[in-house]
């Protein structure tokens, strides 16, 4: 009840047009106005440069995907996988890969952990690129690598066997 009294007794209010206008002189507005502007900081993960372990690892991982890629279809397809290929060169380029894949995965698992965020962007978006892929080639090697545990009862070792190239 007292709040409806108070509303009733409260002096009316002055509509706009009430209020006298002069148009002859320009109003005035007590500041200048405002122009925004917003610039992102450059920092060390937004620059085009990179590191060197950036690069390393764009390069690493393009490389090493496509040799995981084919060497998972080795295993699929015969039950072993890369040949040793001249002086070892291809069964080394093979285990590096696998293990460029695992660095590439730790090192953002890493980042996620202590940032929050994956991996930067990298030049052209190729290190965002190449933890993904190396993510599905984590995949794809536990996928495979399961597969021909169930049929095979094992999985080839690291070294040629007589089993594959004897």
């Amino acid at each position: 009840m007292e709040a409806a009294k108070m509303l009733l007794f409260s002096p009316s209010p002055t509509s706009i047009t009430s209020l006298p206008l002069n148009r002859a002189t320009p109003r005035r507005w007590p500041h200048a106005p405002l122009k925004v502007v917003a610039m992102a900081k450059e920092t060390s993960d937004d620059a085009g440069g990179g590191g060197v372990a950036e690069k390393a690892a764009i390069i690493g991982g393009l490389v090493s995907t496509p040799v995981i890629g084919w060497s998972l279809y080795t295993l699929k397809t015969t039950g072993c996988g890369l040949p040793p290929g001249p002086g070892g060169s291809i069964g080394a380029l093979e285990g590096v890969s696998y293990l460029a894949v695992v660095g590439i995965v730790a090192w953002s698992l890493y980042t996620k952990a202590k940032t929050g965020s994956g991996l930067p962007n990298g030049p052209f978006g190729l290190l965002g690129a190449v933890e993904g892929l190396s993510y599905l080639s984590l995949l794809a090697i536990l996928v495979v690598f399961g597969l021909q545990f169930l049929e095979q009862g094992s999985i080839p070792g690291p070294l040629p066997s007589e089993q594959c190239f004897g």
